[in-house]
């Protein structure tokens, strides 16, 4: 148990050492959009003070459910890292984190997919996507319901990577990809582009533009994407948010307006075939004409 009480320190996160440069580079866009005058709508989105304000209040929130997601699945990593694992791998060497890091990152890549393709997880991950605006602000509109996570990151322990080990790899995931939520940065040097998620690539992934959806689903290497089909170039500025904006800035409304709407539908189904679709099928599943 020393293990989960160092998990739960927040000294060990280095989540909590990024906190203060997450809110000073805020400051910078802020004051870069206002002496640069890129507040042009034609450039950038800039910033809104609700929208901010709702955005930050949704990641501080999270930060509560998160730890709830730490403990309840690092017990259960626990048993899988010292009763099933075929071996257990040295945490003490530098190709243990760069392996480490590569297999948080697919794992990211993986329940980042999931999440955009199956209806009952995109009624959780939707929130981040709710803000029509661009900015780092905008990297702290942080989903309530993590829980899936937990399924995509099971294959670690397995393979010997120590559960302590895999919640630091994700909190240096997450910090790489808040530098990725901005429309002051243009594209970057070539080979970056093409190994790196940038915040190019991650633009891309915040538009609802039709050639943009599902697209660039990476956390830190978008050689993940360009390996499996979903990637997608910049061609021109997208339109951020979501198909259907939800015109609020209630947090409660923004976590849990698309489960309720699940229930809803699941409970007017007239099948059990039905009530998977609207579970399970892509979002916006609906059923076909004969079904009804």
């Amino acid at each position: 148990m020393n293990d989960l009480h160092e998990l739960l320190d927040p000294m060990k996160n280095p989540v909590t050492y990024a906190v203060p440069f997450f809110l000073l580079t805020i400051l910078i866009e802020l004051a870069a959009l206002k002496w640069l005058d890129h507040d042009d709508a034609a450039t950038v989105t800039g910033y809104n003070g609700k929208d901010a304000r709702t955005s930050m209040g949704m990641g501080a929130i999270s930060l509560v459910f998160s730890l709830a997601l730490k403990v309840g699945s690092f017990l259960v990593y626990i048993v899988v890292f010292e009763q099933l694992a075929p071996w257990t791998l040295p945490t003490d060497t530098w190709w243990y984190w760069v392996l480490l890091i590569a297999g948080v990152d697919l794992a990211f890549y993986a329940s980042h997919r999931f999440v955009h393709r199956v209806n009952i997880g995109w009624a959780a991950h939707q929130a981040h996507h709710s803000s029509e605006y661009m900015n780092f602000a905008t990297a702290l509109r942080q989903k309530w319901n993590p829980w899936f996570e937990f399924v995509f990151w099971l294959p670690l322990p397995f393979l010997g990577f120590a559960p302590w080990t895999i919640y630091v790899a994700f909190g240096f995931n997450l910090i790489y990809q808040f530098f990725t939520h901005t429309e002051l940065i243009g594209k970057l040097w070539r080979p970056i582009e093409f190994v790196m998620n940038t915040p190019s690539h991650h633009r891309v992934h915040h538009g609802s533009d039709p050639e943009y959806l599902d697209k660039n689903y990476a956390g830190i290497l978008i050689i993940w994407d360009r390996m499996f089909g979903t990637f997608v170039a910049e061609k021109q500025r997208p339109t951020y948010g979501l198909t259907k904006p939800v015109n609020t800035h209630n947090m409660i409304k923004l976590q849990y307006g698309d489960y309720a709407q699940i229930v809803r539908n699941v409970r007017a189904s007239r099948s059990f075939r039905d009530r998977l679709g609207y579970l399970f099928g892509p979002p916006g599943w609906e059923p076909s004409a004969k079904s009804r």
